[in-house]
């Protein structure tokens, strides 16, 4: 292992929300860090073992699946963050599975070898399924995840909807899904797609802490990145909305970055938290959009401040 053991973020309850509203936003903000997670870029792999320095040992992370790379081809990132101490959390993309047989040949390696016990539950970009899953729902019918070992399933949420599909389909779908998982003994939880509008993800939650109170959510936020990186994962994300709508209040691309830092976000969802007793709002997750070393170093001062 190449992850300090002396590493730590403080220790903490995540469901302890007794006295939230004495905290200071400070300390209200660097727990929703420690209770965090980061995602890794596809080619970021060398970036790990200096990642590994900076955040605390076994900390979820997050590994996409590219359109162009099949389920397998991420057995190698896995195994790189696995060596490197931290948690491996793979994005399970349910259209481009080409067949079962490859859902159980990757969950057998990713379970068995590799220290998964999570996964994140995704339709993916295919329009049509390249086999037997349509959406996430359709993998959680299956059983396949429980009969590998997977504990918990965490699921997406849309700050900002979805193209091709309805506010209310989605909420309809998540709400199919946490059943499914309940029903299986699953675990389960969900992760909102960053937004680059403060108000619309505090909206998103609020919804979200009404509708499922007893879920815990992580707010997708952007990590530190560059201007012209972050405008393309936008439109690939499909939160271009945002986007627009700050160009309307005469934000120009120049000075995004200023206006998207990360801790404007973090603040925002501080001061969400310490006005509710009772919040189901429990970390964030940081897309690091190529600059994972980058995105760690954030992370960690932020929790040095505590």
């Amino acid at each position: 292992m190449t992850q300090s053991d002396s590493t730590h973020f403080p220790s903490h309850s995540a469901h302890d929300h007794a006295g939230i509203v004495d905290e200071s936003l400070e300390d209200i903000a660097s727990e929703l860090v420690a209770n965090g997670s980061i995602e890794l870029s596809v080619g970021d792999d060398q970036q790990i073992p200096k990642a590994a320095g900076l955040l605390p040992y076994g900390m979820s992370v997050f590994v996409p699946s590219p359109p162009k790379q099949d389920l397998m081809s991420n057995l190698e990132h896995i195994q790189a963050l696995h060596e490197a101490g931290f948690e491996p959390v793979p994005h399970i993309a349910a259209r481009k599975i080409v067949s079962r047989m490859e859902l159980e040949n990757f969950l057998e390696r990713a379970t068995g070898e590799l220290g998964v016990h999570r996964v994140l539950l995704i339709g993916g970009d295919a329009r049509k399924p390249n086999g037997p899953y349509k959406d996430g729902a359709s993998i959680l019918r299956d059983g396949i995840l429980v009969d590998y070992g997977i504990n918990e399933a965490i699921l997406p949420g849309y700050p900002e909807g979805h193209p091709n599909i309805s506010q209310e389909g989605l909420m309809a779908d998540l709400e199919e899904k946490l059943g499914l998982a309940a029903g299986q003994g699953l675990c389960s939880e969900i992760i909102t797609q960053f937004c680059f509008a403060p108000s619309r993800i505090i909206e998103f939650c609020s919804i979200l802490g009404r509708k499922f109170p007893e879920t815990p959510v992580y707010v997708g936020v952007a990590g530190p990145t560059s201007t012209a990186r972050l405008i393309r994962y936008a439109n690939y994300c499909g939160v271009s909305a945002s986007l627009r709508a700050l160009s309307t209040l005469g934000v120009k691309v120049a000075n995004l970055l200023t206006h998207t830092d990360p801790s404007e976000q973090l603040d925002a969802l501080a001061h969400y938290r310490a006005t509710r007793q009772e919040c189901n709002v429990l970390g964030i997750h940081v897309f690091s959009f190529g600059g994972f070393v980058e995105s760690a170093q954030w992370m960690r001062e932020k929790c040095r401040k505590r």
